[in-house]
């Protein structure tokens, strides 16, 4: 039987969602209490890879057992991983649903402060510099009309294709003056969030004009964008699925 697990994490303390050789990951937490709970090897996929420390507010992955599961499985899964993973649902989906696969859509968030702020110390981006959000924005809405992102692409990456279908890119100002990224895709290349985070800042403070910025797009060069804005403001905050893949989830 495969099942899907619904969880969130706080990723500063970890190397990441994927199993790493040299660091702990979130993966492998997960994996070690499964396999304690269920007596047998457990291996487990998510919906995608976060990069070390970055967080995610909703994070899928499937697993497979033939155990029947505890009735309080949550409970025993909460109580053996740190508090910095919650697991907070556990059904059952049918043997094709696939928790990276079968995702329409990924939606993350880069959270910037505008002031050096101890209550979310890990959680944001502090950069104080003068922006133009305006023109933040404006070159944002470029990305909508590209597919091809191999600018902001880690160079050494596994993948066929870079392309992406991105639903929305926006900047969203506070009154308090704080920045909120919005993007939406369909998939995210390695470290891609955090490259065109770190690009529109530098068209934020005028470094780059809203040409030079697509232009970086059709270079299809990680050398001509800027330099990846930190982890630490970095959320994955939803993960899309067909209706059919929550038929079975209480």
């Amino acid at each position: 039987m495969r099942y899907f697990l619904q969880l969130a994490y706080r990723g500063t303390n970890y190397h990441g969602w994927q199993r790493q050789p040299n660091g702990l990951s979130v993966q492998e937490v997960l994996e070690k209490a499964l396999t304690t709970i269920l007596r047998q090897p457990i291996t487990i996929v998510g919906s995608g890879r976060t990069d070390a420390g970055v967080h995610a507010g909703e994070q899928f992955a499937h697993f497979e057992t033939d155990a029947t599961l505890p009735a309080h499985l949550l409970r025993s899964l909460n109580s053996l991983i740190p508090p910095d993973i919650a697991v907070y649902s556990c059904f059952p989906v049918r043997f094709d649903d696939h928790a990276r696969y079968t995702a329409t859509f990924r939606y993350y968030q880069y959270q910037i402060s505008r002031r050096k702020d101890p209550f979310r110390e890990g959680l944001v981006y502090v950069f104080t510099p003068d922006l133009n959000v305006t023109r933040m924005n404006e070159a944002a809405e470029r990305l909508l009309h590209h597919t091809d992102f191999e600018s902001f692409s880690k160079v050494k990456t596994d993948v066929l294709t870079f392309d992406c279908r991105i639903d929305w890119a926006y900047w969203q100002e506070k009154p308090n003056g704080d920045l909120i990224f919005h993007i939406r895709a369909n998939r995210f290349l390695h470290g891609m969030v955090r490259a065109i985070v770190g690009t529109l800042l530098a068209v934020g403070q005028e470094r780059l004009s809203i040409a030079d910025f697509e232009n970086i797009i059709l270079a299809r060069d990680r050398r001509k964008a800027g330099r990846a804005a930190p982890a630490e403001g970095l959320s994955l905050v939803e993960v899309g699925y067909p209706e059919e893949v929550f038929y079975n989830r209480v």
